[in-house]
């Protein structure tokens, strides 16, 4: 198999253990792992794109191949820009391959770019950013589900108390 970079793009508003599982697991696969910010103007982020960047190396640091970047514009144009021939997508469930394929077809169809699916490990099937950050605003425990960097950017995020 050749060893090329590949891209693992999204909103990563916070990073969780689910989006490292596919990280942890791509990472073999390729000589780089680009895992990509994608800024979205319409949506507003817990996090600042910085942070997310930040806390995505904090939590990648053990792997010298994973780079994460912020980016806004298409994916496609991401990975001409770096010579990038395949897009990893984790897949939680059925309804994730129904986008997912869509996305795929026409991103091939556009530039050539490949995506490879990577079905998520069932300890993270219900994971996602949003569903940790519900969690943690009512002071739920999500110390399982996200790496502790993050765990410690949440509880200072969502709750700081004014003690003067």
């Amino acid at each position: 198999m050749a060893r090329t970079p590949s891209l693992y793009p999204g909103s990563f508003d916070p990073i969780t253990n689910g989006h490292l599982d596919i990280i942890a697991r791509a990472s073999p696969l390729y000589d780089e792992v680009y895992v990509a910010v994608m800024i979205k103007t319409a949506k507003k982020g817990l996090f600042d794109i910085e942070e997310q960047v930040e806390l995505i190396r904090e939590t990648t640091a053990g792997y010298a191949n994973v780079r994460a970047e912020a980016f806004h514009g298409l994916l496609v144009d991401f990975c001409r820009q770096r010579a990038i021939p395949t897009i990893v997508k984790g897949l939680r469930a059925v309804s994730d391959f129904d986008y997912e394929l869509q996305m795929a077809q026409m991103n091939n169809g556009l530039t050539g770019v490949e995506t490879l699916f990577i079905p998520t490990n069932p300890t993270y099937s219900f994971l996602s950013s949003s569903l940790v950050k519900e969690v943690a605003a009512w002071a739920g425990d999500v110390a399982h589900l996200v790496p502790p960097p993050v765990l410690k950017a949440l509880n200072t995020r969502l709750h700081k108390t004014d003690r003067g």
